[in-house]
């Protein structure tokens, strides 16, 4: 089934590794509104695809918290709808196609080098922070003989050949951005142990449920380069992409729970209201000039991407006071 032209298709996915703090239910928010106001489409899908990491407990507490703060969606896990399922890790048969396509084409590699490796690789640049240093091609021109004599004593995980060139996006957010697409190095998109990663998984799954716009949060906004290599690859029309701020400790850090990343359910159960919550994400989102006590319905009139703060948030303990009490810290 193909989705209707011209209508805004939009999702959150969240991994179900952990409950809801307040910098996901930041994204989470923003992206229902932008689909909202644009009497879009809204999908939920559960990124899932690590399962050694994520939990069904997690996933039926992160719907539960979604609708206590006020968001609904025409599509999930547990609604159904035309493009499921809406969890990853059915739908492994999906990846794989993409994969041998890939594979088919000549655009992957196996790769037989350990993290140990590619970190002791003389003069390692960084890659994107959240994948370490950039692989620095050690398997890219094995030969069929080398690679036949590898693969005795170790399986390989496999790689995008990234081509040479510059990737230009506008991001809704952001704004404009230009990248060397080679910056990040050849990327990983099975790894050795047969899990696909998340950069193969969330291009498959968003272009055969037909997202036509990603908002997510700031730390994804380095992987977009990739995403679009994938696209590009797969013949693909990629989404438009927004990038959202991130919350922060006064340290830079980005709000964890052991550092003030604050779960929806620990607010509930402090007896803090969804309308305070909403009305404070809003505020510290740029969208509001003082936290304010509304539903995601109330905001939907004045929302726009522009009004939303390009900076990431430093959240201090004035402001989680303003949350509640006992978070002022």
């Amino acid at each position: 089934m193909e989705p209707a032209g011209n209508v805004i298709r939009g999702r959150y996915a969240p991994s179900p590794s952990g409950c809801i703090h307040i910098g996901n239910a930041l994204a989470a928010l923003m992206a229902w509104l932008q689909v909202r106001s644009r009497n879009g489409i809204f999908v939920l899908r559960m990124e899932d695809i690590d399962t050694a990491r994520c939990r069904p407990e997690f996933a039926q507490q992160i719907t539960y918290d979604l609708r206590w703060l006020g968001l609904d969606w025409d599509e999930g896990p547990d609604v159904g709808g035309p493009f499921g399922p809406y969890v990853q890790s059915e739908r492994l048969k999906l990846y794989e196609t993409a994969l041998n396509r890939l594979k088919a084409e000549g655009r992957l590699y196996p790769c037989y080098c350990s993290r140990h490796d590619i970190l002791a690789a003389a003069a390692a640049p960084h890659g994107l922070a959240s994948e370490g240093p950039v692989y620095p091609g050690t398997c890219r021109s094995l030969s069929p003989e080398e690679v036949q004599r590898r693969s005795l004593n170790k399986s390989p995980s496999l790689r995008f050949a990234v081509p040479s060139g510059e990737i230009f996006f506008t991001d809704g957010v952001a704004g404009p951005r230009r990248t060397d697409a080679a910056a990040g190095g050849d990327f990983i998109v099975r790894r050795a142990d047969g899990i696909f990663s998340y950069q193969l998984a969330v291009v498959v799954d968003d272009a055969l449920m037909g997202i036509t716009d990603v908002l997510r949060g700031a730390d994804l906004l380095d992987s977009t380069p990739r995403q679009l290599m994938l696209y590009e690859a797969l013949g693909w029309k990629p989404p438009h992409f927004a990038h959202v701020p991130l919350l922060l400790d006064r340290d830079g850090r980005r709000l964890a729970k052991r550092h003030g990343g604050i779960t929806l359910a620990e607010l509930r159960d402090a007896g803090v209201t969804p309308q305070t919550v909403n009305g404070w994400l809003a505020w510290a989102a740029g969208l509001l000039p003082e936290p304010l006590q509304v539903s995601p319905l109330d905001l939907l009139p004045s929302f726009k991407l522009d009004r939303i703060s390009r900076k990431d948030i430093v959240v201090t303990p004035e402001m989680l006071g303003s949350l509640h009490p006992s978070f002022q810290q």
